[in-house]
């Protein structure tokens, strides 16, 4: 802006000038505060001007009349209509000392800043998500007073929308049709423990015909957990006026309580004139061993993966040759993606949908680890297996699950656990199995091979981690630590670590955090950034333990060292 003087409110101005600030809209308002704070050089402000006048004076001209006028000049508005009154939330507040460390944990949520070096201080934007499922657990109502400060930490991070509206509840909805930057969870499906309304049926009905999307979503799933009929026969009231990507969520819904029971109705989504919807309709089918689908494509796959009698023992595999419409409409994708061959596309299709329990009479008898085995002709063996992983994943086949994986110890599983080429996930097969023995294996598989391959499947083993699983990841690092390796070369497992070690492990962990000395041809400077990262796990790991101490309202434990107790309301 020009250095041009400032006129008062009581200065002459023109007609032109006085009536269009009087007249001025609340977005012409903020177009003047615009034009002056980028300056008038910059932006051109939305006022005439009189001859000789400079753009910065017809500004303030204006910026002073229409201030005026919004202070006096200005005949008040009818008043609106007053929102609905908050819907109750029956759930128990929060104890005092995790609300003010809920409060504490949102006014920090920004981080420190920048820097490549994170220091001994926990990780405030790591142990919020964990506070959220925390209190997830014992069933809290969030306080009424952070709901916007919660609503706007689940608009930022996605990761931690499901949490925050679980304990947001009802409010986060009602909120949400007052403030459009919340909006996102209108169509979420997080919102707070689902609860099919007091007045049924009626009230069911109302809800689902006149509720929101997430409201309606809600509803679906307790329904089918209460009452898994109930909940199909109400889908189908509406299926056909539905958008596609409802009907696609709705479908996914089906998931709770999928029985045999609901196979006709999936059958008719086969034709469903979205390739989405038909996709998952497909995969729930393939989920009940004992569906038609499931039936066409075994049928399909024994006459493409067979034992060769002429060769032996060894699996012989013909891919399909083309895709019929059968193929199609139970769900096999027609165009392979780039880099894939279509017959090897159809027939990975046709085996992830087949019954893995099937495979034993096609094979003589044979259990899931002596076919899995057995050799493969013609460079199969890869394609194959990768599809019976997808099988195992979706069928949720442990007996096939630990087959497919093997020994953890074994000297190559390493590299042959996920082979050169390979698509399967190994992360999905290992949450087949129950929780102990999928801990004990990625505990067993850490021991034999280190840290390099074990990331993804850390992530899916339950928190806290089980004593052997935790000694193992924290083993290996002190072994990569004495082995003079860059220590930011292991931040994601620390990372981990800080998120997923039982925090009883805190006392036991304290001796790592010294500075050692460093081994000949160690990055320089890595053992005081080994320290650090030690010290960091501790601090976390004993404030995890103070966070869930308040959640259940016994004395916390003593605060992590540089953390301040939370102050008395």
């Amino acid at each position: 802006m020009t250095n041009t003087p400032p006129k008062t409110a009581t200065t002459p101005t023109t007609t032109a000038a006085a009536t269009a600030a009087t007249t001025a809209t609340p977005a012409a308002w903020e177009a003047l505060v615009s034009a002056a704070l980028l300056g008038t050089e910059r932006r051109t402000p939305p006022v005439p001007l009189r001859a000789g006048q400079s753009a910065a004076a017809a500004l303030l001209d204006a910026a002073a009349v229409s201030t005026v006028r919004r202070r006096a000049a200005l005949r008040p508005a009818l008043a609106g209509e007053r929102p609905a009154v908050a819907p109750a939330d029956p759930r128990p507040p929060l104890p005092d000392a995790a609300r003010r460390r809920l409060s504490l944990l949102l006014a920090d949520r920004g981080g420190a800043g920048g820097g490549s070096r994170r220091g001994t201080a926990p990780d405030l934007t790591e142990l919020l998500p964990q506070w959220l499922a925390a209190a997830q657990e014992y069933g809290y109502r969030a306080p009424g007073a952070l709901l916007p400060a919660l609503l706007d930490a689940a608009r930022a991070r996605t990761d931690l929308r499901p949490a925050a509206l679980a304990l947001a509840g009802p409010r986060a909805l009602w909120l949400a049709r007052l403030n459009d930057d919340w909006k996102f969870a209108l169509r979420g499906t997080g919102g707070g423990p689902a609860a099919v309304p007091d007045d049924a049926p009626e009230g069911v009905l109302r809800l689902w015909e006149e509720g929101l999307f997430a409201e309606r979503v809600a509803l679906l799933t307790a329904l089918r957990r209460r009452d898994p009929a109930a909940g199909l026969e109400l889908l189908g009231a509406t299926w056909g006026t539905e958008r596609a990507e409802d009907r696609l969520m709705f479908l996914d819904a089906l998931r709770e309580g999928l029985s045999a029971a609901d196979e006709p109705f999936l059958e008719q989504a086969l034709s469903d004139r979205s390739r989405n919807v038909r996709a998952t309709a497909a995969e729930l089918l393939s989920a009940l061993p004992g569906s038609a689908l499931a039936g066409r494509m075994a049928e399909r796959a024994r006459a493409l993966v067979f034992l060769d009698p002429a060769a032996g023992p060894v699996i012989t595999v013909e891919p399909p040759r083309e895709c019929d419409a059968g193929m199609q409409r139970d769900g096999v994708a027609l165009k392979a993606p780039s880099g894939r061959g279509q017959g090897a596309w159809w027939l990975g299709q046709l085996l992830e949908a087949a019954p893995l329990d099937g495979w034993r009479e096609q094979f003589d008898g044979r259990g899931p680890a002596e076919i899995v085995a057995l050799p493969v002709a013609d460079d199969w063996r890869t394609e194959l297996h990768d599809a019976w992983c997808r099988a195992a994943v979706r069928q949720r086949n442990a007996d096939w699950a630990r087959a497919l994986l093997g020994a953890p110890a074994a000297p190559d599983r390493a590299t042959e656990v996920a082979p050169a080429g390979s698509s399967r996930d190994l992360a999905k097969l290992l949450a087949v199995l129950p929780e102990d023995e999928r801990a004990a294996w990625v505990a067993e598989f850490i021991a034999a091979h280190g840290l390099s391959d074990a990331f993804r499947m850390l992530g899916v083993c339950a928190v806290p981690w089980a004593e052997p699983l935790g000694r193992s990841v924290v083993d290996a690092l002190d072994i990569a630590r004495d082995a003079g390796s860059y220590p930011w070369s292991f931040s994601g497992v620390m990372g981990l670590a800080e998120r997923c070690l039982d925090p009883a492990a805190a006392d036991r962990l304290d001796m790592l955090t010294a500075v050692t000395d460093e081994p000949e041809g160690a990055s320089p400077g890595s053992g005081g950034y080994w320290s650090e990262a030690f010290q960091r796990l501790v601090g976390t790991l004993r404030l995890r333990a103070t966070m869930h101490a308040e959640l259940t309202g016994s004395a916390a434990p003593p605060a992590a060292a540089g953390e301040p107790a939370p102050a008395a309301s």
